[in-house]
Formats: C-alpha cells, structure tokens, sequence
C-alpha cells in the first residue's frame, strides 16, 4: 500500500492557522514562549519592515514556511512600526501558564491594534489626537441634484473623546481633512464614493454593510452612555451620525476593545459656529504642515502649549477658528490677564509642565492598561492640579474663576495611590514591590518569608565555606535546577560526601543539598504568591479609579484650555504680538502686520517689512495687488488670512493693530498644483478651487486669489482673471472681501470701472539694472514683472538671461505697434474687422472670399451678434484687443 503524502499540520501551526483564519488581513503576532512569531506572507512583511531576520521552519513532514520573531519584551519597539507601515495587528497571547498545562497552550486575541484604535504611547503621537473616522452616505439623498448628505464621527479612544457631525459632501469632506483621522471605516459597498470624496490620501477599511444601520448606530450609542435617549447629547435627530457611530463601536468590539468606561460624552460639531476652511485653504496657508522640508507651518510657530492635550485641543481650535463674538472675546480676556500678570503665568507654566498627559491616563484606567509608573504620575498631575486651583483662587478674571471652581484635586483618589502604590514603583507589575508594606497583612508576611529566607540562604552559604575551605563558594539560581552551590575545579576535592553533584561545567561544579531544596520552596513559593497578590490588589486599585473618570476628564479639558491660553499670552509676550479687536462688522483693518511663521524663519537680523491692510464691503471690497516675483505678494495675501485666523482662535496678532470683523469663511487659491492621479491638470485644479469659492461666497468671506489664470493663454488667462474679479465685486449681497494678487497688469484698469476695487503694489527699487525688493505695500498698479532678474537672482546660466532680455525687448516692441495701432481706435479696429467679414459675404467666385465663411455659416451669424453686441463707444484699447481676440478664436484663427 502506498504511502501518503498528505502534508500533516503540527498541532502548533494548525492552531496559529484557526486564529488566523479570523484575521486575515492582520499581521498575527502569535506568542510561543518568550517570543512573538510571524508566519508566511506576515513573516516576510514583519521581517521587511522591522529589519528582522527571516528563516524557515518545518510544518509537517516535507512543508516549510517563512518565520520571523522578537522577544516578546520588545513589543512596544516593534508593533509601532507594523501600524506606522499602515497594517493592522492582532496579538494572539498565550491564556494559560505553560507550566500547567500539558500540550498545547490555550491562545487567544488579546488586543487589535490598527492605526486608529491604540492605546499605545509608541504608537500614539503625544501632541496629535490618534482619530478613528467612521463614515455613512445617506442615500435618500439625491446625488444628481448635488444634495448628497453624509454623516461622520470621529472618536479618539486613547483620550475618549467622540465627535459627530452631518451635512452635504463638501462639508464632510473639509471635516476629514481638518481632523486627519488614521483610519476611516466605511461600508464596504461604497468604496467609490468615499474614493471621490477623500482620494488615497487615507488608511480605509471596509465594513459588513450590516455594521451601518441606524437602529444599531441608536442602541449602542444609549447602552455606552447608559440612557434612554441622544437628547441630552443635542444629536437625536442626527440619523446619518449616529449610523455612523454604531459602526466605530461595533469596530471596537471587534478589536477586543470592550473596556470603554472613558468614552462619556458625544458632541456635535455645529457648522454654523466655525469659521469655513476648506483642504485648499488648510493645505496653501499651511495650518499644519508644509512641502517644504525645512519650513515651519503655522501650529509649529504657535503652539507652545506644556501638556499634551493643550497641543490637541490648539490643533482643535486652529481647525475650527470660532465664529461668535463673546466667546472669542471670553478667550482674549484670559490671554489678556495671562499677558499682564507674569508671575501668574510662570507660576501656572511651572505647574503644567509636571501634569503629563492627564487625558491618556484616566483612558488607560478605563482600559485596565496603565503602569505602576503611570498611576505614580497621575498622583502626581492631581498634586498640581491642587497647585493651579490656588493660584487660579486669586485671580480677578470671571472666566478663570469657573474653571478654578470646576477643577477636582480627587482627594480621595490621591491618598489611595499615595497609601497603595510605591512611589519608587516600576513600569512592569512582574517586577514586584509595586504595593506599599502595611497595605495587606498578607503581603507583609510573604515578603518577610522571600527576603528572611534570602538572609537565611546567605547564611548557608558562609556556614558552608568555613566548614569545607572552600572560600570561592558562591550559591546562585536557575530556572533548571533553582538554587545550587558552585564550587570550581580547584576546589572540588573538598566538596563533602552529603552534597548532590546537578551539573558540570569547564571549569567548576554545581551541587544542590536537602536543606538548600526547602528552603528555595518556601522562597519561590512566597515570590510567586507575592506576584499574584501584588496583581491583585493593583486590578483592584485600578478598578475603583474607574469612578474618577469624568472629573479627571473634565479636569484635563480645563488644564488643555489654560495651556492654551498661556501659550497664547508667552506667544505674544515673546514675539510683541497685539490684541485684536473684533467687532460683529465687516471691515478688515490690520496696521502693520506680518506674517507669523515667515518672520520666525528670517536670517538673524533680518527685519520683517510690515503691512497695512483695509478690506471693507463698501469702499474696498477688492485690492489688486501687481508686483514682480518675490516681492511678497504671496505672503502679504496669506499673513493677512493667518491674523484674522489667530484672531479668531483668541491668540494676540503680529500687527500693531488689528480691527476684524468676523470672518465665516476663508478661500485661497494660492499656487500650483495637480492631481495627476485623478488625470487632472494644474489649470483644471486651479479651476476647481476657484469655482469652489465663488459658488460659496458670502459677505463675511475672506478670498485669497494668487495668480489666477496663469495656466493658460495670456489671453485666456487676463480674461478669466478679469470675469472673476468682476463676479465677485458684482455680488449684491455676498460682497466678500477679496485680495487679488497678480501679473496681469491689464487688471489695473479695473478700478477705472469697478468702485469698490483699489490698485496695489509691492514696491521695488531698480539700481543699475538690478532690483531690491521693498516689500512694502503701496497704492496704485505696478508696470513691471522683473522675471528676467529674478531668474538671475536664481543662478540662471548667463547666456539664458541675456537671451531672455534680447526676446523680451522685441516681444515689447511688438507689442508696442500693436498697442498703438489699437489706440487709434477701438472702433477701427472693429470696423476693420466688420469689412473683412463683409468681403467674405460678397459671393463664392471671390477672390476675396474666406474659404471657412458661408452666407448661412453659424459662426458667421455669432461674430455678427459679436460686433453689434458691443458699444464701441465704452471699450478701452486693452478691451478691443481681448474682443478682437474671441472673434479671432470664434473664427478658428
């Protein structure tokens, strides 16, 4: 009979294959022994992206598979990396003792970590929140008619807090990319949808359509808070958002995250209470980041926050600058007090550089995951917290006298850490004297047995080597044979008839005695009664913190509040920042401004040049800024955006003056830039932003327009420029104020035609054919480009800037003749082209006839419609040639 060759799993890998079965795209980190090990596809991954080594093992007769592993003590080293890498990671552990068992060990699922659930300080970004997005597209909503409705949330469980929202698409959208969630679930029958609305830019993961049911979303949602209803949380008629919701808990669940006691509360986030930014607006004034490498974005330049949830919530604020007048004026009055009264601030700085990360603790007393360390510091931050609450006793301000009234020292809470936990305690609970003697009677008489029988076992040990001569004896331990006497070979012929030889070496011999044997029981027994107990008492300790949730939450939400507001009062303290004033209308007045990341980032020395700007929606609605490249026009736009912004937020400006009205949205259309991958162009992105703007005006927005048009034509380009300026200063009602940066020179005629828009330009000085950049804003249009030298200024090779300079002195003097024979008249120019059209009338024998033209030619009836549409009476020589430019183009010329 033959042989089979049926390859026959060992019962280790048949195990690893059931728990792998359900987590099939999870790298499985499965515990063997004092490892973690990889096997497979997740080997090879694991081993890429850690550096580890690769091998193979057997599966079974005539089978390998790839193996890599760490030390299962190196897994807060290794497992931040597989998330960074975008993978999610099951730990499979092992759930009994292997001493106790015989075969194989029982393993399970003990955590999964993916790049929005952890709880994790290595994976975790201290000064960043760590969001698990969930969203749902309402389909009752109708996509043709671009009512598309979706609901979001946002949670993060490492510090429990949970954020819903719901609006159009647009709206959504801005959300993601505000709060830059890690991971984003979504059914997973709408991948395409949620492809359009965010791209590639975020780690997805598809759910059962099932997860995403409203009446799901409701019931877990009540069952966490432990009500009836969503009232008391403002989000009861929010039916997309709460579908949503019930997905990210059911996602929780399914993670082996069940312990969420932190996650207390829900908050809506009310759309008509933030300013508008929308990701073109975050990205050009870059808010938080930058394409440069060496640059700064804005929250690097202000955030000088002590804690790191004062770093979350500035981020928080910076996304969602407020709208209503008392409480960003609330804000300022505190920023004021801080700014005024240094001691008082030194004093608070002090204490809140020693609270930590009050919000990630009280979440991992939820979870059952904090250290001995970590309850030591959270004793500690409540210490402090005592220590801002008495200065906070003293001070005048209404607003701080809420929060010194709201914040809890929890008493009670300290004493028990302080009475229960050593201070000296250790992060690991296995490596004992974590509990205070004199808590448990118990512990005391098993600490007495391990370390008297140490003393007793020293004792031995001298008693030993004054009996035999042996002066070298030592007596030390193993896992093998335990305790054991070691005596070197010198020696050996003085070791008595009564010891046990266990074990020879090179160069020595180990025995073990009778009375050595009790005694290590009685020790090892007590050692290992020690570590259960010692377990024991500390879940126990854990578990009853769990009632100090919500006040140490609330706590760190005032904590985070006053770190802000300091840093707003050193921030202005450090770099002579201002007060603004805001006022509920609608001008704009900065007096010397500047912009607040790029004079931060100057050579020593250098002086940022400041600038005055008014914007109004009466009599300087549109400012037309012309100037040559780097000469500030760009940063002029975007400092003017960043102070209304800081303003806004409740931070002092960089302006020695600052009058705003609240601003509701801010638009830029700054720069270029593509999205090849979606197979759109420079001009057609520029051409999507801009649209997005002017279908969203209102008359509190604030535009930044830089370069408009540059993506075509110079024809195309003035004329496109010109219609959008003119539609936005055309607006009855949504008269948004407006900066209009450009090279189009032919703009300058504008304000000849449009009241309420003024001529600007960055100054420059030109010496010896070479050109200083003022940087100063002044009144009236600019002339000139000076590209030619600033692309000397560059390092252009010598022969392609002289040749630029021979083109561009004929192109200027061709376009002198043009001008001047269209300054004879825009109605000759006109005209001329009207007796063209009429030779090309006359009859098909004519010599003179253009082949392209028929008597009953639609082209021809639409440039007749052209010529007598227009009153030549009113047209300017610039506006002749952009006319005769379309019917040139009408006519395929």
């Amino acid at each position: 009979m033959a042989k089979s060759t049926e390859v026959k799993e060992t019962p280790l890998m048949k195990q690893y294959n059931s728990i792998k079965a359900k987590y099939p795209d999870a790298i499985l980190l499965f515990r063997v022994g004092d490892f973690y090990e990889t096997f497979g596809e997740d080997a090879i991954k694991a081993s890429q992206i850690l550096g580890i080594t690769l091998t193979k093992r057997a599966n079974g007769s005539a089978s390998h598979i790839e193996l890599a592993g760490f030390p299962h003590h190196s897994l807060d080293s290794y497992l931040p990396k597989l998330v960074r890498a975008g993978y999610r990671v099951a730990i499979c552990d092992q759930l009994e003792d292997p001493k106790m068992v015989k075969g194989i060990v029982k393993r399970g699922i003990t955590e999964l970590v993916t790049p929005g659930v952890s709880f994790n300080d290595k994976v975790l970004e201290h000064k960043t929140n760590n969001f698990l997005a969930s969203i749902h597209f309402d389909t009752s909503t109708s996509l043709s008619a671009g009512k598309e409705k979706a609901g979001v949330s946002f949670l993060d469980v490492s510090t429990g807090e949970f954020l819903v929202a719901e609006g159009n698409l647009i709206y959504i959208e801005k959300l993601i990319q505000s709060f830059k969630p890690n991971e984003i679930l979504f059914e997973k029958n709408k991948r395409q949808d949620l492809t359009q609305l965010i791209g590639d830019r975020f780690y997805i993961f598809g759910l059962d359509d099932w997860a995403f049911k409203y009446d799901f979303g409701y019931e877990a949602l009540i069952k966490q808070f432990g009500t009836n209803s969503l009232k008391g949380f403002g989000v009861e008629h929010m039916q997309t958002s709460i579908t949503s919701c019930g997905a990210i808990l059911h996602y929780l669940s399914e993670t082996k995250h069940d312990k969420l006691q932190h996650i207390t509360n829900i908050s809506r986030i009310e759309e008509d209470k933030f300013v508008w930014l929308d990701r073109f607006t975050i990205r050009n004034l870059e808010l938080f980041g930058t394409s440069n490498d060496y640059g700064k974005s804005l929250i690097d330049v202000i955030d000088a926050t002590q804690t790191p949830m004062g770093s979350r919530m500035l981020k928080r604020w910076l996304a969602l600058p407020l709208k209503e007048l008392e409480l960003i004026n609330e804000r300022l009055e505190i920023v004021t007090y801080f700014y005024e009264n240094h001691s008082t601030r030194e004093d608070l700085n002090t204490l809140l550089q020693e609270i930590g990360d009050l919000e990630r603790l009280i979440s991992k007393v939820a979870a059952g995951k904090i250290n001995p360390r970590e309850l030591v510091q959270l004793k500690r931050a409540l210490n402090h917290i005592e220590g801002v609450k008495t200065i906070l006793s003293s001070c005048p301000n209404s607003s701080l006298q809420k929060i010194f009234e709201q914040l809890n020292p929890c008493l009670l809470m300290r004493e028990r850490i302080q009475n229960e936990i050593n201070e000296e305690a250790p992060v690991l609970l296995n490596k004992g004297n974590v509990i205070n003697n004199g808590v448990n009677e118990e512990l005391d008489e098993l600490r007495k047995i391990a370390f008297s029988g140490k003393d007793y076992l020293l004792q031995i040990q001298q008693r030993e080597v004054e009996r035999t001569g042996i002066s070298s004896l030592k007596i030390s331990y193993n896992n093998v044979f335990g305790y054991y006497l070691e005596v070197t070979n010198t020696h050996k012929d003085k070791v008595p008839a009564d010891w046990i030889r266990k074990q020879t070496l090179t160069n020595a011999e180990r025995y073990i005695t009778p009375e050595l044997k009790t005694y290590e029981e009685k020790i090892l027994g007590a050692e290992e009664k020690i570590g259960v107990l010692e377990q024991t008492l500390y879940d126990a300790l854990v578990r009853d913190l769990t009632d100090y949730i919500i006040p140490i939450q609330l706590n760190a939400s005032l904590i985070a509040r006053l770190d802000c507001l300091l840093s707003f009062a050193k921030l202005a303290h450090a770099n002579q920042y201002n007060k603004p004033i805001i006022t509920n209308g609608y001008e704009i007045n900065i007096v010397d401004g500047r912009h607040p990341v790029i004079e931060k980032q100057l050579p020593i020395g250098t002086e940022y040049v400041s600038n005055s700007v008014m914007l109004d929606n009466d009599t300087q609605q549109i400012m037309m800024i012309t100037g040559p490249n780097m000469s500030g026009k760009s940063a002029l736009l975007r400092q003017v955006a960043l102070i209304s912004l800081m303003a806004q937020i409740g931070s002092y400006v960089p302006a020695k003056k600052a009058e705003i009205g609240i601003v509701d949205k801010i638009f830029t259309r700054v720069g270029a830039s593509d999205n090849i991958s979606s197979g759109e162009s420079t001009f057609m992105v520029e051409m999507n932003e801009t649209a997005s703007i002017l279908n969203n005006l209102s008359d509190r927005s604030l535009i930044l327009l830089d370069e408009i048009g540059r993506g075509t034509s110079t024809y195309d380009g003035i004329s496109i420029a010109w219609a959008i300026a003119e539609y936005i200063h055309s607006q009855p009602k949504n008269r948004a104020k407006t900066l209009f940066a450009t090279h189009y020179h032919e703009l300058n005629e504008m304000t000849t035609y449009f009241p309420r828009i003024k001529n600007f330009n960055v100054s420059v000085k030109e010496i010896n054919n070479k050109i200083i950049f003022l940087r100063k804003l002044q009144e009236g249009g600019s002339e000139h480009s000076f590209g030619i030298h600033v692309a000397r200024m560059a390092g252009m090779p010598k022969q392609v800037v002289d040749r630029a300079n021979d083109i561009l002195k004929k192109l200027e003097k061709d376009h002198e003749l043009e001008l001047a024979e269209s300054e004879t008249s825009g109605l000759d120019a006109i005209e001329n082209l009207a007796s063209k059209t009429k030779t090309a009338q006359v009859g098909k024998s004519s010599d003179m006839q253009l082949s392209f033209f028929q008597l009953d030619d639609p082209i021809l009836s639409q440039v007749k419609d052209e010529i007598l549409n227009t009153d030549i009476n009113t047209l300017t020589p610039v506006e002749a040639l952009m006319k005769l430019n379309d019917i040139k183009r009408l006519i395929g010329g």
